[in-house]
């Protein structure tokens, strides 16, 4: 492929369909990876590919999980359909080729209520001490306020630890209760803040910083925080807490979305809640509820009481 068609390509995905960055790099990914293995094969332009080299490569690739067998195989799709529009192939192979990759269906994995409570106290616990206790009390208390926000954060909105990450301090209104929040495909929405003690947590760090704009969490050296940070944070203070679950910032999305529908909350809320485009996406936590409606009556229902005693 040349450079020009690669150039245009990503022209195209970039500010043609605003595709957003995390997405630019994976398609790079893997457009690079298809062209180290077609260049082997010895063919040097894509717009040779016939649905031969296309299976082979197909066939390279299942060494990965399903999940990222599809994504590839996605960005291919995208990358051909591209070059048949602009009339530099004339026959799109993916047209002779039929691709059926079976993910199975992987339900997200939560967090134990008791541990987040544990991981709450923990980090409640070790602010208070090092307001009173630190030798370098404006850095640790600093530290200590951003990354109980961050959690508060986490578990109040199931938000994703990019829209986590990315919030900006003119997009927070506590006064009523909101955060603006530019989540996947760069789709804005607006998350509620009801909880005080969330409110009060993001006010202590704010309080902190003394800013009035720009992203909100930032690390020592004042630049953005990011989501590999985050993740690290969330690992050590588990592991300081003593909580033998493995824990990342998307388990608090899952772990808010279960909960809220088991208690009721109608799952369009959860949906405009966590950003999904499709009701698809948000359906996958009715499982997961529904093997918790099957322990609880299986524990609680009344039946179990009493038994069948013969006349």
């Amino acid at each position: 492929m040349s450079d020009k068609s690669v150039e245009s390509f990503f022209f195209h995905c970039k500010y043609e369909k605003n595709l957003s960055e995390k997405t630019l790099k994976a398609y790079k990914t893997d457009i690079t990876q298809f062209r180290n293995f077609i260049t082997e094969k010895g063919v040097s332009k894509v717009e040779d590919t016939d649905k031969y080299l296309l299976r082979g490569y197909i066939k390279n690739i299942y060494k990965f999980k399903p999940k990222t067998i599809k994504r590839k195989i996605a960005t291919l799709k995208a990358l051909f359909n591209y070059l048949e529009f602009e009339d530099k192939i004339i026959v799109n192979p993916f047209r002779k080729i039929k691709v059926n990759i079976r993910t199975g269906q992987q339900l997200p994995s939560t967090i134990k209520l008791s541990n987040i409570k544990k991981l709450f106290r923990y980090l409640y616990n070790k602010k208070e001490f090092y307001e009173s206790n630190s030798p370098d009390r404006e850095f640790t208390i600093f530290t200590i306020s951003r990354d109980i926000a961050i959690l508060e954060i986490l578990f109040g909105t199931g938000l994703r630890v990019s829209e986590a990450a990315n919030i900006k301090i003119e997009n927070i209104d506590l006064t009523h209760g909101w955060i603006k929040i530019n989540g996947k495909g760069n789709k804005d929405r607006t998350i509620p803040v009801c909880d005080n003690e969330i409110k009060q947590a993001i006010r202590k760090y704010l309080s902190c910083i003394k800013l009035k704009e720009g992203y909100l969490f930032k690390n020592r050296l004042n630049n953005k925080i990011s989501e590999q940070s985050i993740r690290f944070m969330i690992r050590k203070y588990a592991k300081e807490a003593k909580i033998q679950q493995h824990i990342t910032p998307h388990m608090f999305r899952h772990t808010i979305a279960t909960l809220l529908l088991e208690r009721g909350v109608d799952i369009m809320y959860i949906q405009s809640l966590l950003g999904h485009s499709s009701i698809n996406t948000t359906q996958i936590y009715i499982q997961i509820n529904e093997k918790a409606k099957k322990r609880i009556i299986n524990k609680k229902h009344p039946r179990r009481d009493f038994q069948m005693i013969p006349e």
